[in-house]
């Protein structure tokens, strides 16, 4: 597998005591709690606060991406709470900071956990070799395509030898798409409340302007999509 130079070994041990720590503390979160429940009442907090709301947003997003908890709550209630143009934005901030952060815990903190992790996954193996040869294109083609897992992939490429600013690059770029595409769907709900609950009454027309702009949404993320897939698929073989 390529990798990037390898941690000092001082502190390994409690390097993996921490990593154990967090996975543990994951694993517990989801069993005793509804962590989609839960993010939903973070989200309702968020939304009386204003414009400080989209700073706590960003940092929750972060948090999010770093335990590796379902970001596509997130990034529904950011239309609801923020509307398309500033949820966006927000989503794209937040997403890409913590894809960040998940990056550099993968590639200095859980290291050897995430190695094994992906060893064992034939895709990840072939990702990894072809970040060796072509780097930011192949992390741009995966954010595109949803073949691989969007938590999971932040971890794998901070073992490969991609550079910090091209994978931070390719990475906010990728994720445009698909993040306008669930950030405009939320805001059709009108509120957290209306989120995968049929939405607020509207007039015929807006249900009209609002149906065709989500049609042209959806159809443009199905395209690119599908364009990045075989891309993927080629350059991976």
């Amino acid at each position: 597998m390529n990798t990037a130079p390898a941690a000092p070994r001082g502190g390994m041990v409690i390097k993996a005591l921490l990593a154990a720590a967090v996975i543990g503390g994951i694993a517990a979160a989801a069993h005793f709690f509804n962590l989609q429940q839960l993010l939903r009442v973070a989200l309702a907090w968020i939304s009386g606060l204003g414009v400080l709301g989209v700073l706590f947003f960003i940092a929750l997003y972060v948090l999010a991406c770093v335990f590796m908890l379902p970001g596509s709550v997130l990034t529904l209630g950011a239309g609801a709470v923020f509307g398309v143009a500033c949820g966006a934005v927000t989503v794209l901030i937040g997403a890409t900071l913590g894809a960040t952060c998940a990056f550099l815990t993968g590639r200095y903190l859980a290291r050897d956990w995430v190695a094994r992790r992906i060893a064992r996954n034939e895709k990840f193996k072939a990702l990894d070799e072809s970040v060796g040869r072509e780097g930011w294109k192949i992390v741009l083609l995966t954010r595109l395509s949803p073949i691989f897992p969007f938590n999971l992939l932040n971890y794998a490429y901070g073992v490969t030898q991609i550079r910090l600013k091209h994978y931070i690059l390719a990475s906010g770029a990728g994720m445009i798409p698909g993040t306008l595409m669930y950030v405009y769907v939320g805001s059709l709900a009108g509120d957290l409340a209306n989120l995968g609950a049929g939405g607020q009454t509207r007039t015929a027309a807006e249900w009209v302007l609002y149906g065709v702009g989500l049609l042209a949404t959806v159809a443009v993320t199905i395209f690119v999509t599908r364009v990045a897939r075989r891309a993927l698929a080629a350059r991976l073989s």
